[in-house]
């Protein structure tokens, strides 16, 4: 998904991110899955216009606080069980997008511990905000 950040609606903005912010979560379709929590790794890229997110006086209410990334995932996941890590992608992508501010998202999420032989298995969602 590199290429999005060419997209010619980004031009101009500043790329808030998350980075691997791991989270216990319900999620699955499987029965096994929906005994517990998994450990999920969410990734989140915020795009703001920088005529929205240039501070001038270095005051918080100037930019789009990272509390916002993390707040928005953290009422996702108090909704309750998640069967697909593409609900839960477009929900969170869906939230952060009804931020005034942001332009555009992009979010993966990814369950490490699914697979032996490999490292995560996951999914990833852009979108753009129709301006």
């Amino acid at each position: 998904m590199l290429s999005s950040l060419s997209h010619p609606g980004l031009a101009n903005c500043r790329r808030l991110f998350l980075r691997n912010y791991e989270v216990q979560i319900n999620i699955g379709v499987h029965e096994f899955e929906k005994k517990g929590e998994q450990r999920v790794l969410i990734n989140v890229d915020l795009f703001i216009p920088l005529a929205l997110s240039t501070p001038h006086e270095d005051h918080l209410h100037e930019v789009v606080d990272y509390d916002f990334m993390r707040d928005t995932i953290a009422k996702r996941m108090a909704q309750g069980h998640i069967h697909l890590q593409e609900t839960l992608c477009d929900d969170v992508a869906r939230a952060m997008l009804l931020h005034p501010k942001v332009r555009a998202v992009r979010v993966s999420t990814e369950k490490p511990d699914v697979y032996p032989d490999c490292q995560s298995v996951g999914v990833e969602v852009f979108c753009i905000k129709e301006v």
